[in-house]
């Protein structure tokens, strides 16, 4: 566009209030909306929307960090040791099967230490 003084005129950034930025970010949190829709929808660039998302997502992350941050080394000198009993868990010593066809439910367990011949049953059954 030029101007009658032979100057180019420049085209100015639009801003937009917190408010518009939160209701159009909540717009594409909705189930079933495709954030380039609520972009087309607004009048917005689709990549300027992902880029409001982002930093939405971003800005409620930053509670839950103070949370996980490590405490300051004064806290930590009044704190105790509580254990917390575990039981451990043991590995299954039996390889189970589980078929279906229509309505029938087939199971069948083999022994672990028999994993070389239950493959081998397996290739011969889906054969």
């Amino acid at each position: 566009m030029n101007t009658s003084n032979g100057y180019t005129a420049r085209r100015r950034r639009r801003t937009h209030s917190a408010e518009f930025k939160a209701k159009v970010v909540a717009a594409c949190r909705k189930p079933g909306m495709s954030m380039a829709a609520v972009a087309l929808a607004h009048g917005l660039n689709a990549n300027l929307l992902r880029r409001w998302v982002v930093a939405d997502e971003a800005q409620a992350a930053k509670p839950m960090d103070a949370l996980i941050a490590s405490p300051a080394p004064s806290t930590l000198e009044n704190r105790t040791f509580i254990p917390i009993q575990t039981s451990a868990v043991t590995a299954s010593q039996e390889i189970t099967i589980e078929m279906r066809r229509g309505a029938m439910i087939v199971k069948i367990g083999w022994p672990l230490r028999a994993a070389a011949d239950c493959a081998a049953w397996l290739r011969e059954l889906l054969r």
